[in-house]
């Protein structure tokens, strides 16, 4: 697959989410990967001149590689999708539901994949109920530990695991800051992987599952973007039987989340070979340290030769 002659890329990296350095690597990397590939790109941060911009200048395809809200949680797409501009990724209504995690997990779970157990609490709901009395009420029901997450986000940004009743408020008020809804979700025990999912127009394919091993304990902000603090096995060291499920399982949450194009699917797979799902990603980290470039080059595909096959999909998938 080869994009038209002389076609013209815009990835958008930055915004103003607290992802923000992490989009400008992405970007970066991936701007870099498609001018490799002879393809004319140009990096652009997002602002009150981009639509017209845009609608001006028409480029053939854009790559929203913003991370956080301004990039994931449909809004941008949507801008897209209305101004008939081909985009790499899924489209609005389906990155709505896939950055909402308590929907998401409703819709995976329908689909007969397996996810913790978990409840949703708004800040309101938290605060008129009695932190004390609401907690108390959760801990009865799902036991410590729990993770601790907000209900929109990324780069495990406000995410805690708790290991004692008494680190509960904290871990809720630190949820709290990135989102006014959070989730309080029962701790899987098992090894951590991330499958990453490419379509480049034959249908999603599930990548080799990545297995993550923080040195620390928790894969946080820090060790997802700072190289030497997390160690990655691709593939991951779990049995095969176990490979094939959390890839059938992936490709399956894709699916039933409408996504496209590309996604990461972060899971669990515990003792028995069950893979949880825990959420999906429309836009994975495209940095140096992040997973789905790794699980690519583990399967032998070439960076740049990939992302110019999703950007001809995306400008296939607009002219049909």
């Amino acid at each position: 697959m080869t994009l038209p002659p002389k076609s013209r890329v815009v990835v958008l990296a930055g915004g103003i989410s607290h992802e923000r350095d992490v989009s400008l690597r992405s970007g970066r990397r991936v701007a870099d990967s498609l001018a490799e590939q002879g393809i004319e790109v140009e990096l652009r941060d997002p602002d009150a001149t981009l639509l017209a911009y845009l609608q001006e200048s028409r480029p053939d395809v854009v790559w929203p590689a913003l991370h956080g809200a301004s990039g994931e949680d449909g809004a941008l797409r949507g801008l897209l999708e209305f101004l008939d501009i081909p985009f790499v990724g899924s489209r609005a209504d389906a990155a709505r539901l896939a950055w909402d995690k308590p929907t998401a997990k409703v819709l995976v779970a329908r689909a007969g994949i397996s996810t913790p157990r978990s409840i949703t609490l708004t800040r309101e709901a938290f605060r008129e109920l009695g932190a004390t009395s609401v907690l108390d009420s959760i801990a009865d029901e799902l036991p410590i530990p729990v993770v601790v997450k907000p209900a929109r986000g990324g780069s495990a940004q406000g995410v805690t695991l708790v290991d004692t009743l008494a680190d509960l408020p904290r871990a809720m008020v630190d949820a709290f800051t990135y989102c006014d809804v959070a989730v309080i979700e029962q701790k899987i025990v098992g090894v951590e992987i991330a499958v990453g999912i490419i379509d480049t127009g034959d249908g999603p394919v599930a990548l080799p599952a990545v297995e993550i091993v923080p040195h620390a304990g928790v894969y946080s902000f820090e060790a997802r973007y700072n190289a030497g603090e997390t160690t990655f096995f691709t593939p991951a060291r779990i049995p095969e039987k176990a490979t094939s499920r959390a890839a059938e399982a992936a490709v399956a949450a894709h699916v039933a989340l409408g996504l496209r194009h590309l996604s990461r699917v972060d899971m669990i797979v515990d003792k028995a070979g069950t893979p949880w799902f825990l959420e999906a990603n429309v836009l994975p980290g495209l940095t140096e340290t992040s997973l789905l470039p790794q699980a690519l080059e583990a399967a032998g595909h070439d960076l740049g030769l990939i992302y110019a096959a999703l950007a001809e999909a995306a400008i296939d998938e607009s002219r049909s």
